[in-house]
């Protein structure tokens, strides 16, 4: 583990390495302060105050330097500490922002929330709660056993014998504690993703009468965290824990009555096994602390295990001339793409492009693979085969920066963060001058809502934007979307469950995005469908038509029984009863 630490500290890692040594220092110095109570007792004992004063004096310059050294390792503690926590930091965002954007569902969310939380700060903890510990643990004793032969052998060896045994009760201490760990922190994250769900969704809850008789899964993962929580105190506590200090106390035990046996027997004078017992009180406390710090332990090794998992998540990658390409005109090409999820392929080679300044509809059953192109088109993935180009540069071969230059999205699931509207759109552009963001929001009809408001522009939208409907949401996404000013604008059509207003002011708001664009929409609405210049229907990761709305129409395939179907269902009526039983 220290190994790990040392790699994650990068540049610092001498720090810890020092702080490493002084510890093992004073471990030393301590474990030679206590084996030297054996003579100084044994002078108080038998009245020698020559060899008392003599003890006491080799005892204060020796506890001097300890103390010295002592405070030196608490500062370098506290500066690995920060420098851990920095690098641990750092290394995981920068990282995190490699990954694909898929990678990013809400159990991984939850995971990574949790582990750049209070995992960091488990690990960060290392150096100044538990390292001392674990290194008096193990160091101090083994000081007390090597001078003990230089009092008394057999004691000595009756410890010796003893410290395999407390070593592999220790071990099992660390079994029980990462067993636990592990069921404990899955629960707790599950709960964490839940109560994030169970506020998300409170809508919806209420709705269905679902408040007042609790939301199922929430009080599921309630009840599995109690368990987990539970069984960390049971096993990880009473019985790992107690486990460990009855081994210890059974060794001072051991010790204890060899020494009896001893003075019983003669072999040893009173003043000497008095000496000597005291000492073996000193070799039992710091394997007693390490008790409490094993647990500990094995909780940081478990959080450095789940940052290293996503260490060798395999982020997005760039060629080495990425960024060096020249851009061409805002098209989007899609050249034999096979994609898919978990070994199951979504997308079988898809070959079509979205020329410069036109737009593209894709149409199809829900489960088609629509929202997948534009996904894949952002990146948010890595494609299995084939190739994807935007402004006839491979994907792979632009920086992130530079993808997201020429793309807007507006898709379905809009995300507003907390904070007020006029926050929520400079996002897009933070340089925008003010002229450019009020043309923004004018064009978005974003100023009919902040009209509205007592505060305008600086109301508060709430966390996601809970505080405004979802036109509202829609259309601060889409001046954010204008102010950016991409050439390419990837858009999932979210109008069919807003209301007639919203909807036109939505519509009028995607005119104004899309004006001189390339735009490529997963298109629901008909209108939507009859205006592009290109139409591409698929069905089961297929491109099965492709082509312009009257071409499709006359061919007679897919799209025109689609086009038929909706067509007939935007003619439905709800009648009266009276009419529905006539």
């Amino acid at each position: 583990m220290i190994r790990r630490l040392l790699r994650v500290m990068g540049d610092d890692a001498p720090v810890l390495r020092r702080l490493i040594t002084l510890t093992v220092v004073c471990a030393i110095l301590q474990g030679v302060a206590f084996s030297l109570l054996v003579p100084l007792v044994q002078a108080l004992l038998e009245g020698d105050f020559q060899q008392l004063w003599l003890w006491i004096g080799v005892e204060a310059a020796i506890l001097a330097g300890f103390g010295i050294l002592n405070y030196r390792t608490k500062m370098l503690g506290l500066t690995s500490s920060m420098a851990l926590t920095a690098h641990l930091w750092q290394r995981l965002g920068d990282h995190i922002s490699k990954l694909p954007l898929g990678w990013f569902n809400a159990e991984k969310v939850g995971s990574v929330s949790r582990l750049t939380s209070s995992g960091v700060f488990s690990v960060t903890g290392f150096p100044t709660q538990m390292l001392g510990t674990l290194v008096n643990a193990f160091v101090t004793p083994a000081v007390v056993i090597v001078l003990m032969f230089l009092f008394e052998w057999r004691l000595a060896l009756v410890a010796l014998i003893a410290a395999p045994i407390v070593w592999g009760a220790y071990r099992g201490t660390v079994a029980i504690v990462d067993y636990v760990d592990l069921r404990t922190h899955s629960a707790n994250t599950r709960t964490a993703n839940r109560i994030i769900e169970f506020a998300q969704t409170q809508p919806i809850l209420r709705a269905f009468g679902r408040v007042s008789k609790g939301y199922k899964l929430l009080d599921e993962a309630l009840v599995a965290q109690r368990k987990a929580d539970n069984s960390m105190i049971t096993w990880g506590g009473a019985i790992g824990d107690g486990m460990f200090r009855l081994t210890v106390q059974g060794a001072f035990t051991a010790i204890l009555l060899s020494g009896i046996a001893l003075g019983v027997g003669s072999s040893i004078g009173a003043t000497e096994l008095i000496a000597l017992l005291i000492l073996a009180t000193r070799f039992v406390q710091p394997l007693m602390d390490g008790a409490a710090a094993g647990g500990g332990v094995r909780t940081v090794r478990n959080n450095l295990n789940r940052m290293d998992h996503i260490f060798h998540t395999k982020p997005l990658s760039e060629t080495a001339d990425a960024g060096q390409a020249t851009l061409g005109d805002p098209a989007v090409s899609f050249e034999a793409v096979r994609f898919g999820y978990d070994k199951r392929e979504i997308l079988h080679d898809i070959t079509f492009t979205a020329q410069a300044r036109t737009m593209t509809a894709l149409v199809g059953p829900s489960g088609a693979g629509k929202t997948t192109i534009t996904r894949l088109v952002a990146r948010f993935w890595d494609i299995s085969s084939g190739v994807v180009k935007v402004a006839g540069v491979d994907v792979r071969d632009m920086t992130a920066e530079q993808l997201m230059s020429q793309l807007s999205f507006v898709f379905q699931d809009v995300y507003l963060f907390s904070g007020t509207i006029r926050e929520n759109v400079l996002m897009a552009r933070p340089d925008a001058t003010e002229e450019e963001l009020k043309n923004a929001i004018r064009l978005a009809r974003v100023d009919e809502i902040a009209n509205r408001l007592a505060h305008g522009l600086d109301t508060q939208v709430g966390e996601g934007g809970s505080a405004l409907s979802g036109g509202e949401r829609q259309r601060v996404s889409i001046a954010r979307a204008i102010l950016k000013d991409a050439p390419i604008v990837l858009l999932d059509e979210a109008t069919a469950a807003l209301d007639a207003e919203n909807e036109a002011l939505v519509q009028e708001a995607l005119h104004a995005l899309t004006t001189d664009r390339t735009l490529i929409v997963v298109a629901h609405r008909l209108q939507t469908i009859a205006a592009a210049d290109q139409i591409i229907f698929l069905e089961q990761g297929n491109i099965v038509e492709w082509g312009t709305h009257q071409k499709l129409i006359k061919a007679d395939g897919r799209y025109a029984d689609f086009w038929r179907e909706r067509s007939r269902s935007l003619g439905w009526r709800l009648g009266s009863r009276a009419k529905i039983q006539e």
